[in-house]
C-alpha cells in the first residue's frame, strides 16, 4: 500500500490508475463543520494537484467553492496555492499542492480551517521532507491568511502530511489534527487548539506513535468518526501488516479516542479508502473500508472488481456483528463485479434522504461502460435499520439522463466522491470527482439530495476553468474536502 502518489499524464493513455485514491474529509463532532466564510452553509475544497501554477509543472492548486440555498456556487470560488500572497512557500515541479486534503476548526473560531499535506515539500540540505500548510478560514470569506505548522513537529521528517485529519481525540472540546509521517513515529497527533501562526497552544501538544511497533500496521491513510459514543474521536488507520509468509497485506487497525490520545485497538478489514458513520442508527459510527483490488491472498478483503466491508461499531468500539462485504454481484447493486472495476476505489458518507440513515457513496472509476473503458461510476447504497445492503442503492454516471457530459474512456468518473449538505436542506448532495475527464484537466459533478436520495434532476459539472484556474493537465477533483 505504501507507495508514493504517480500522478503522470500517463496513467491517461495507459488507463492504468496510478494515483492513491485521495482522501476525503470524514464526519467531525458537532461544531466543527465544513463553513469555511461563516455563513452557516457547507463549502467544498476541490484539489488540482498536476496544475501548472506559475510555469512549474504539477505544483498544484486548490479551490475553494462556497454553499447556498441553490448548492455548490461556482461564481463565488476562490483559486488558492503557493503563488498566493500569504501562502508560505512557491510553486515548484511535481509539489502537488492539494495532493492531501482535510478540513477543521483549528483555531476555534467557529470557521472552518484547510488543512494541505504538502508531503514532497523539501525542507532542508538533509532531506527532510513534508510540512502541513493550514489556510485559516474566515467570515469575510475572501482574503485567505495561512501558515505552516512550526511546533512542535516530529524530529525526523519524511513526508510528514502524508495522510492528514482532524477530531477531538481526546475529548477536551478542541480540534486536533492527526498526520502520517514516513519515519518514526509514523501518527503524529497534533492536540488543540493551534494559533493562527501554526503553533498549539497546548502543553505536551504532540504525541508520537509507532504504529507499526504497536500493531504490526504501518500507517499510510487515517480516517476519522465516532464509533464507540463516547465524545471523543476514534482514529482508523489503513496500512500494511506482514503475514507469517513474509508478503504484506492492507490491514485497518482503530484506535480509540482517550483523555490521553488514540489507544490502539482491535484489527478489521484491510483497504485503500474508508467512511465512519451510523449506517443503521444505533447510535454507533460503522466503519466502511473499500479494497478496490482483486481478492487474492495478500488482498482477502478485495473483490472482484473490488469490494467494502461494513464493521458494525458499538459501545465497546466493535461489534460482535459478523462483517458484511458488498460487491457489485450483491443483490439489489446495479451493475456487476467485474475485473479491474475498482468498486470501492473511493468512500463516503451522508444523509441523502433524510431519513437519519447514513448512506455510503462507492467510486467505481475503473468501470467501463460499453466499448468505452475506465469511463467511470458511482453506486449510493442505502444505510437501514438492519445496516448497509444493496436495497435501494442508485447509480450514476455521465450516461445517466440529467447528469451533464458524456461518458468517454479513462474519464475515471468516482476517483473521488463525497456527501455534504451543501445546500442546508437537510440532505447531502454527492459530489463526483473525474480526474481524467478532458485529457487530464479533471471535473466536478454536484447531484443534490432528495426524499428519494441522490437525484441527477438538477445536476451541475465544472471544472478547474469554469473557477478562473489554469488549462492544462490539472485532476482538477483528485481531491475532496468539505465537512
Amino acid at each position: 500500500m505504501r507507495k508514493r502518489v504517480l500522478l503522470a499524464a500517463a496513467a491517461l493513455t495507459t488507463g492504468l490508475l496510478t494515483a492513491l485514491p485521495a482522501g476525503t474529509a470524514s464526519a467531525e463532532p458537532a461544531g466543527y463543520r465544513g463553513d469555511f466564510n461563516g455563513d452557516n452553509y457547507l463549502d467544498l475544497v476541490i484539489a488540482a494537484p498536476t496544475a501548472k501554477v506559475g510555469g512549474k509543472s504539477g505544483a498544484g492548486y486548490v479551490a475553494v467553492v462556497y454553499g447556498s440555498p441553490s448548492g455548490l456556487r461556482t461564481d463565488r470560488r476562490q483559486i488558492i496555492s503557493q503563488a498566493t500572497p500569504g501562502v508560505p512557500g512557491t510553486p515548484e515541479t511535481s509539489d502537488y499542492f492539494g495532493d492531501r486534503l482535510t478540513t477543521g476548526d483549528l483555531d476555534g473560531d467557529l470557521n472552518t480551517d484547510v488543512i494541505v499535506g504538502v508531503h514532497g515539500e523539501q525542507t532542508g540540505s538533509d532531506g527532510e521532507s513534508g510540512v502541513i500548510t493550514v489556510l485559516w478560514g474566515n467570515d469575510a470569506g475572501t482574503t485567505w491568511k495561512a501558515s505552516n505548522l512550526t511546533a512542535p513537529l516530529p524530529a525526523n521528517r519524511n513526508e510528514l502530511g502524508w495522510d492528514v485529519a482532524t477530531g477531538d481525540f481526546d475529548g477536551d472540546g478542541h480540534l486536533d489534527l492527526a498526520a502520517v509521517n514516513l519515519a518514526s513515529p509514523e501518527l503524529n497527533i497534533f492536540r488543540g487548539p493551534f494559533t493562527r501562526n501554526g503553533t498549539s497552544v497546548t502543553a505536551a501538544s504532540r504525541i508520537g506513535i509507532d504504529t507499526y511497533e504497536q500493531t504490526g500496521v504501518n500507517a499510510d491513510k487515517l480516517v476519522t468518526g465516532e464509533v464507540n459514543g463516547d465524545g471523543r474521536t476514534d482514529l482508523l488507520v489503513m496500512g500494511q501488516e506482514e503475514t507469517s509468509t513474509g508478503d504484506y497485506r492492507t490491514r485497518s487497525v482503530l484506535y480509540t479516542g482517550s483523555a490521553t490520545g488514540p489507544v490502539a485497538g482491535k484489527k478489521l478489514a484491510g483497504g485503500y479508502d474508508a467512511a465512519i458513520a451510523d449506517v443503521d442508527k444505533d447510535g454507533h459510527g460503522d466503519i466502511v473500508t473499500g479494497n478496490f483490488m482483486e481478492k487474492s491472498a495478500t488482498e482477502p478483503n478485495g473483490g472482484t472488481g473490488g469490494a467494502i466491508t461494513v464493521t458494525y461499531g458499538a459501545a465497546g468500539g466493535l461489534s460482535t456483528r459478523t462483517p458484511v462485504r458488498i460487491t457489485q454481484d450483491t443483490a439489489g447493486v446495479p451493475g456487476s463485479a467485474e475485473k479491474g472495476d475498482a468498486f470501492g476505489w473511493s468512500l463516503d458518507a451522508g444523509d441523502t434522504n433524510g431519513d437519519g440513515y447514513a448512506d455510503i457513496a462507492v467510486g467505481v472509476p475503473q468501470e467501463s461502460l460499453g466499448s468505452r473503458t475506465h469511463a467511470g461510476s458511482v453506486v449510493v447504497l442505502r444505510g437501514s435499520a438492519s445496516g448497509l445492503t444493496g436495497s435501494g442503492a442508485k447509480s450514476f454516471s455521465q450516461d445517466t439522463s440529467g447528469v451533464p457530459g458524456g461518458a468517454e474512456s479513462r474519464d475515471y468518473f468516482g476517483d473521488t466522491v463525497l456527501l455534504a449538505d451543501n445546500s442546508r436542506d437537510g440532505r447531502d448532495e454527492l459530489t463526483v470527482g473525474a480526474r481524467g475527464e478532458n485529457g487530464g484537466a479533471g471535473a466536478v459533478w454536484s447531484l443534490r439530495g432528495s426524499a428519494g436520495g441522490i437525484t441527477a434532476t438538477g445536476a451541475k459539472s465544472f471544472s478547474g476553468t469554469t473557477l478562473g484556474g489554469p488549462s492544462g493537465l490539472s485532476y482538477f477533483g483528485n481531491g475532496l474536502a468539505s465537512d
